[in-house]
């Protein structure tokens, strides 16, 4: 490796673009907005001249421990994959946001959160993940919270407090894996981590680390924030946060699983339950949606399970884990483009309407074949049709169960806990089949009874020619990689094998052979009777005017956030916390009562004289700092309780 100091300039250069994007913007908001484009134009570039390159880059003692950032595989196809869905997103904002308020702040925000998040995948070590991970948590509310309304607001808030709380928790078991390892230095950690024969120890460290990174990408239970979140932020935004950001969730997850717990079947097996758990919620709360941007969001949150139970796949197989190693990057990789594509689709039809609502945009697209291309692309490649792109990367994840089945069958150990997993994989498949096919139906297909009233005149085309020809080429690259993934999927997968400890299949997969054909058709036959039997007759019912409208059915007592979550981290931790509080504070004064005792008290309890006292030897500012330590002792020991009843509250 070799020091490139293109490494920092990607991280820190669009955030003085923001800067000066900013200071352009109060004067010429059209120079500000092409200055934006250039901007992630030039970023995009930069990270494309580190393809086949291994670099790295440190600022030593810089935020104390130093900055250190790397370039290699599966970092560089993050960056390069995060800077041209960032260059496509900015020049759709320029028609997106045309005729909003507070446009100055947006892409101020947004340049910030591109060096942020750049940041994060090109880190060395977990504390420069660390630093820029918390940076991109703050910058991204503000792009959140930008409509302000009240329902903006309080998702925002739901979304800002995980973040926090999850990166308090994460700085945690950082703290505590420096002191195990000495080191936060990703290479490093693995090494030491190679030495340990028994990593169940670290199995708690490790859990705290997964916290903040597990609430970013979306995965269950910390989940709560994304079906809230994704719909309340303006498109562009929204298109951000489930391309990228939630990745920037999985590297952290990458980390633990492929440096930290390499090969451990205990944490593969943990690992895997979060994502079978998080692939079906999505799913299933994407099934009752009737929100065109909720179903896209809840579809991300399953989408993210498909990649987490990937991720858990590689620590079940160890060494044989290459299907498992190339279904995740790819799925990363594929989930990001198709996200790419329906957002932007979405956010079109917002822009003309204004509404997101099934019933209200319903057939809206009938007449726009542009548009209804754009999204049949975007259904096709993300429901696992064969010939489209998330048939790859799912063939790859679910041959990676299968060939697990096997070995456990080959040692003679039970199948059927793997087995049922895999029925359930091929079941979210099927549900996600049935949701994309409920709004392309809506919004292309069936016709609108009160199109008169739910539709507002618009002059002009409904999308512009940029904005048209940039979703056209996204679109028509679906089919392509899912056509030759020779040429495509399985070079980004060859890039990315090394980080994750896996190497190349001995063989090439026959990714059209029928035995692997054959899991697409069984979740494409489940996704259909869902639709026809679930969607069509349980999700519909005729209005007073005798029309099929979609319903809501989703219990609202199965909220996990208003029954849960806000009332325990609202009321019953602030009440904790100041019980505690009370109690830490009478003991320290207690404490320092002692103390001052020790200190100006004889042996039978009498004051002594302040000329009598022992260290009246001391110069007055020696006797200040005796008397000042008071507080910093009461502060110290009010802080060490705090972290016992913390670590207490953490552990039981």
């Amino acid at each position: 490796m070799h020091q490139n100091i293109l490494l920092p300039l990607l991280v820190f250069f669009p955030m003085v673009a923001a800067v000066l994007g900013y200071a352009i913007g109060r004067n010429n908001k059209e120079a500000r907005n092409y200055w934006a484009c250039l901007a992630t134009f030039l970023v995009m570039g930069g990270t494309l001249l580190l393809i086949g390159k291994h670099t790295d880059y440190s600022l030593p003692q810089f935020c104390g421990l130093g900055l250190n950032f790397e370039g290699d595989g599966l970092r560089v196809v993050l960056a390069v994959l995060t800077s041209s869905i960032w260059f496509i997103t900015t020049v759709f904002s320029k028609e997106y946001f045309a005729h909003y308020h507070n446009r100055n702040r947006y892409y101020f925000f947004m340049l910030m959160t591109l060096g942020a998040t750049l940041g994060i995948f090109l880190s060395a070590d977990l504390y420069t993940t660390f630093i820029f991970f918390e940076m991109m948590s703050f910058t991204s509310f503000v792009l959140v919270i930008h409509q302000e309304s009240d329902e903006v607001i309080r998702a925002a808030q739901t979304y800002l407090g995980i973040a926090i709380i999850g990166g308090l928790v994460t700085l945690m078991g950082l703290f505590m894996m420096y002191h195990m390892a000495g080191t936060l230095n990703i290479e490093a950690l693995a090494e030491f981590m190679s030495t340990q024969e028994d990593k169940s120890k670290f199995y708690l460290v490790g859990g705290l680390i997964l916290f903040g990174f597990a609430a970013k990408a979306g995965i269950f239970p910390l989940h709560t924030w994304l079906p809230e979140a994704y719909p309340a932020a303006p498109t562009p935004a929204t298109t951000l946060l489930s391309c990228i950001l939630s990745k920037a969730g999985i590297f952290g997850v990458l980390v633990l699983s492929c440096k930290i717990f390499l090969y451990d079947v205990g944490w593969g097996n943990f690992v895997l339950l979060l994502g079978v758990i998080t692939m079906v919620t999505g799913a299933v709360l994407a099934v009752f949606s009737v929100n065109l941007k909720r179903t896209l969001a809840c579809s991300s949150m399953s989408q993210i399970g498909f990649v987490t139970i990937a991720i858990g796949m590689q620590g079940l197989l160890g060494t044989h884990n290459a299907l498992a190693a190339g279904g995740t990057i790819l799925h990363i990789v594929n989930h990001s483009l198709l996200k790419l594509v329906l957002f932007l689709s979405a956010a079109v039809i917002y822009m003309n309407l204004r509404k997101l609502n099934l019933n209200e945009i319903r057939g809206w697209g009938k007449d726009k074949p542009l548009l209804k291309f754009i999204f049949l692309m975007g259904v096709l490649g993300i429901t696992g049709i064969p010939f489209w792109n998330g048939y790859i990367s799912k063939t790859l994840i679910h041959e990676s169960i299968v060939e697990y089945i096997e070995l456990l069958h080959e040692a003679g150990q039970s199948t059927i806990y793997m087995q049922s997993i895999e029925w359930i994989f091929l079941l979210s498949g099927g549900l996600t089949l049935a949701y994309m096919t409920k709004i392309f139906v809506a919004i292309f297909v069936e016709t609108n009874p009160y199109a008169n009233s739910c539709y507002p005149s618009r002059k002009g085309n409904y999308i512009s020619k940029v904005s048209g020809i940039i979703l056209t080429l996204c679109a028509v690259a679906l089919p392509i990689v899912g056509i030759f993934p020779y040429l495509t999927a399985d070079k980004i997968a060859d890039a990315s094998y090394h980080f994750m400890g896996a190497h190349a299949p001995e063989h090439a997969v026959q990714y059209f052979a029928w035995v692997n054909v054959k899991g697409a058709v069984i979740s494409i036959v489940i996704g259909a009777l869902v639709y026809l039997f679930f969607i069509r007759k349980v999700l519909m019912e005729r209005d007073h005017n005798g029309n099929l409208v979609y319903i809501d059915r989703w219990p609202k007592g199965l909220n996990l956030e208003d029954k849960i979550y806000r009332p325990v981290l609202l009321k019953i931790l602030p009440f904790i916390g100041a019980f505690f509080a009370r109690i830490a504070g009478s003991l320290t004064d207690g404490f320092i009562s002692i103390l001052r005792m020790a200190i100006f008290n004889d042996d039978s309890g009498r004051v002594v004289p302040p000329e009598d006292r022992y260290f009246s030897a001391y110069t007055d500012e020696e006797t200040d700092k005796i008397v000042y330590g008071e507080g910093f002792a009461k502060s110290l020991l009010m802080i060490g309780i705090g972290l016992a009843v913390a670590m207490l509250y953490i552990l039981f």
